[in-house]
């Protein structure tokens, strides 16, 4: 039987832990939960704390929805969690923490490919 998602997961006080995502979705149709859990924990193994979730799906308004926990990411930080790179960039998006790099180099290459496409398009 699974842990449930606030908890279970037997862990010391020293091991080191990290916020990132646990995979929930099926085939073409991926749902993450935000947690924390040991590093050295595989994806699907016992989560410590769930922190929130993140839908990249698109629904009808274009919007890809995030449910975050502030209070307890904070928590988590203050007492030494990591935050996987994916995480830190919904995160830096978000505004709890400062924009990630990667957010940057992906804008500019799809402005970069954008641009192209257009130029493409005007020259034919």
């Amino acid at each position: 039987m699974p842990f449930p998602a606030a908890g279970g997961a037997v862990v010391g006080p020293r091991a080191a832990k990290v916020i990132r995502f646990a995979y929930h979705g099926c085939a073409n149709r991926p749902f993450y939960h935000i947690v924390v859990m040991r590093k050295k924990t595989p994806r699907q193994g016992h989560v410590i704390e769930q922190l929130g979730t993140y839908d990249p799906m698109m629904n009808v308004h274009g919007e890809k929805l995030v449910a975050l926990n502030t209070e307890r990411i904070n928590h988590w930080i203050g007492q030494g969690a990591g935050i996987s790179t994916s995480c830190a960039v919904l995160l830096g998006l978000s505004g709890l923490l400062p924009i990630h790099p990667r957010s940057y180099v992906t804008a500019w290459r799809n402005r970069r490919s954008s641009a192209k496409e257009e130029n493409a398009e005007a020259a034919s």
